[in-house]
Formats: C-alpha cells, structure tokens, sequence
C-alpha cells in the first residue's frame, strides 16, 4: 500500500508538472504545440476553458483507444481529467506571464517543453498506463501497421488542421514544439538515467487486483 501511495504522489505531481509546462508553452505566445492548437480552437468555439476543451479530447480518445482494442490505466483516466484541472487551476492563478517578444517568448517555449519532459519522467516512471493521446497512437500503429512515428505525426498534424481551422494559433512555437520536443525529452531521461522502455505500466485491473490481495490474505 505504501508504495501504492509513493506512485500515486508521483503520477498526481507528474500531471501538475506536465499542465504547468502545457500552460507555460501557450503563455508564450508564438504559438501553440499541436494538441493546444486543437484545445484552445475548441474552447473558443465552444466557449469553454482550455481545461474542459483538453478533458473532452482525452476522454473521447480514450474511449477510440478503448474501442480499438488498447487497455487504459488509472493514469490514463487520471490523465484525462486532472490536467485538464490543474490547467484551468494554473491559469488562473495568472503566475505565468503572457510574452510579447518572439526571444522571450521562444525561450519560454523551450522551458515549458522542458517542464513537460521533466513531467514526463515523473508521469511515466508511476507505471499507472499511457496517457489517451499516446494509447490512440500505439492503437493505430497496431491497427494501421505503420510506424510510431508515422501515426504521431498524422495525430498531430490533423490536431494542427483542425485547432487551426477551428481558431487555435498556430506560429513558430508550433514548429518549435513538434521539432524540438524529442530532444528535451532525450535529454532529460539521459540526465536523469530513465529508461522509458522498461517500464511496465499497470492497467486499471491490474491496479486494482494489487490492491485487494493484500487484503484478502
């Protein structure tokens, strides 16, 4: 149970992390990584938060992911919903400052591509399952036989049409987000000697099966 409890805290602090990094790229203003294009496009249409426009999204990927054979975990659930929160709890707490410079505002964006890779390490090392948007993607690629790589770029690439058609900016932090994002990614693990392909993530029976065995011994 204790350690049931440290992972928790590492998944609930990685999702905080990673909605900080998410409202500290959009604050800067050149515009937004893909999957932002698409929520704030969605909230303005919509007239809701990006918030709710990101909860939303998750939970009707995580149910095509759901559908298309892909078991979710309770990080994936807590994925869809929390960082949704804590972005609208962030955003209004208005610390993060809105740039008005293209320098300013493309070194924030590679800060909060660095504070998702950070979020990413705490996030992924809890073992509590992929997030929706990535789970659709290993789905297609077993679906479609086409690469990781190939089914990401399609995702985020139909997410930029959309977000932009829908009125999500789109500028040269889009660009900056779908090039650079792999790097900060590589580097943080490499500092931080995490390896992401041995992690075993847990689905939610799993989850819940280690939870009730102690009690039934």
């Amino acid at each position: 149970m204790k350690n049931f409890t440290m992972r928790l805290i590492r998944l609930l602090f990685g999702l905080f992390l990673y909605s900080l990094g998410i409202v500290t790229t959009i604050n800067a203003n050149i515009g937004y990584a893909p999957w932002d294009v698409f929520h704030v496009g969605l909230a303005n249409t919509a007239s809701i938060t990006i918030g709710m426009a990101s909860i939303a999204t998750g939970v009707v990927i995580g149910i095509i992911a759901l559908l298309l054979g892909e078991k979710l975990g309770l990080g994936t659930v807590l994925n869809m919903v929390l960082i949704g929160v804590f972005m609208d709890i962030i955003i209004s707490w208005k610390v993060i400052p809105k740039q008005e410079s293209l320098l300013l505002g493309s070194l924030m964006m590679v800060g909060g591509l660095f504070i998702i890779s950070l979020a990413s390490y705490f996030y992924m090392g809890a073992r509590f399952g992929a997030g929706p948007r990535d789970s659709l993607m290993v789905a297609l690629t077993k679906k479609t036989g086409l690469s990781v790589g190939l089914c990401r770029g399609a995702l985020e690439i139909l997410a930029v049409i959309t977000g932009w058609w829908l009125g999500g900016k789109v500028g040269i932090g889009t660009v900056m987000s779908a090039m650079i994002i792999g790097l900060c990614v590589q580097t943080t693990f490499t500092i931080l000697k995490f390896d992401a392909s041995k992690i075993q993530h847990e689905t939610i029976d799993q989850t819940f099966k280690s939870l009730i065995k102690p009690k039934l011994n």
